[in-house]
């Protein structure tokens, strides 16, 4: 792995905490409270934070429908139920704004050499946002803003990463006919919001663009190291992205209360790393992390801090062997991606 060239920047807002989805819900203001107080109280050297700005209309509309954007802005300022799930409060759009805002202020930095690599600390989280629908705690698809914000930079081909325990359904539909971005998601299966089967491959242009590997409950950070062996490196690779994006949920993690997986900081972090190898390999080191979900406060704070440290490069760390899980999920993802991705084999 190659020396940062420059500083780790966190992108992040104080307004986003005002985004709250009221009493019990998971997708607490205490999220993004407990990731500021965690690096301000014990700083990591090589770190340095920005704050994020919000989004303009034209890099909204990039990704979404006319009619997403003004119904949104229509509901600033009230407090409104979406649907069970996905509800706004007076300051919510404005943190959406700064959400999507900060991921395309990231890959800037990237592209810019301001930073070496970036993470965004955003809420609400993005990646169950379709291109015309607000769902799953979502509200605008802050990854998928900041893969056209790389694609208007000059990348030519961007690989979107999703290691959240929930389908990045929002994502994958947004560039389900695009050749250019290829997206990736691990994910437990069957889950919220029900999408991302293994045939599930892309469409028209896009075929073969789409990856899905849907793992069943238990997995631990050994099984995700399969499937990272197994389908995910070999087909980024061969895609050779200009610019490496995550989706970044840590709801896969032992503690988390919304899913059933067993991963650990050590997890989370060898993911992190063969992410940074590859955009080291193919992207001149541009690699950039949206916080996605991750609703048990320690293990969110501790994932992200391992995830902060891989991305300094003051740390590496390879995934466990004994994968025993992750057999199954990983046949049936060769079976549907190899006509595309000769590197899988028959």
């Amino acid at each position: 792995m190659s020396d940062a060239k420059g500083p780790t920047l966190v992108i992040s807002h104080p307004e986003m905490i005002e985004h709250d989805p009221g009493v019990g819900h998971p997708e607490r203001p205490a999220r993004l409270a407990a990731l500021i107080n965690d690096l301000s109280t014990q700083p990591i050297a090589g770190v340095t934070g920005q704050p994020a700005r919000p989004a303009t209309d034209a890099e909204l509309l990039a990704v979404h429908t006319q009619h997403h954007v003004a119904r949104l802005a229509a509901l600033a300022g009230r407090n409104v139920e979406i649907d069970p799930d996905t509800r706004m409060s007076t300051r919510s759009h404005e943190a959406a704004r700064l959400a999507a805002g900060g991921a395309v202020a990231a890959v800037e930095a990237v592209f810019s050499g301001a930073a070496a690599n970036a993470f965004l600390w955003a809420r609400p989280p993005g990646h169950h946002a379709e291109s015309g629908v607000p769902m799953g705690f979502c509200l605008f698809n802050n990854v998928a803003v900041a893969a056209a914000a790389g694609r208007r930079l000059g990348a030519e081909r961007i690989v979107v990463v999703d290691w959240d325990v929930h389908h990045g359904n929002g994502t994958q539909q947004i560039f389900a006919r695009r050749p250019d971005v290829l997206t990736i998601s691990t994910h437990q299966y069957p889950l919220y919001p029900g999408t991302g089967a293994a045939d599930e491959t892309g469409e028209g242009e896009g075929r073969g663009r789409a990856v899905n590997c849907p793992l069943p409950a238990g997995q631990t950070d050994a099984d995700y190291g399969q499937v990272f062996d197994e389908i995910v490196m070999p087909i980024a690779d061969a895609f050779r992205p200009q610019l490496v994006l995550v989706s970044a949920g840590f709801d896969a993690h032992v503690a988390d209360p919304l899913g059933d997986m067993r991963v650990t900081e050590r997890g989370f972090a060898a993911m992190c790393t063969r992410l940074r190898e590859l955009a080291d390999r193919h992207a001149e080191g541009r690699l950039v992390l949206v916080l996605e979900g991750g609703y048990d406060l320690e293990g969110l704070v501790a994932s992200s801090r391992a995830c902060l440290e891989v991305l300094t490069g003051t740390r590496t760390e390879d995934f466990p062997s004994g994968s025993q899980g992750a057999k199954a999920a990983v046949a049936a993802s060769r079976s549907a991606l190899a006509p595309y991705w000769p590197t899988l084999g028959a």
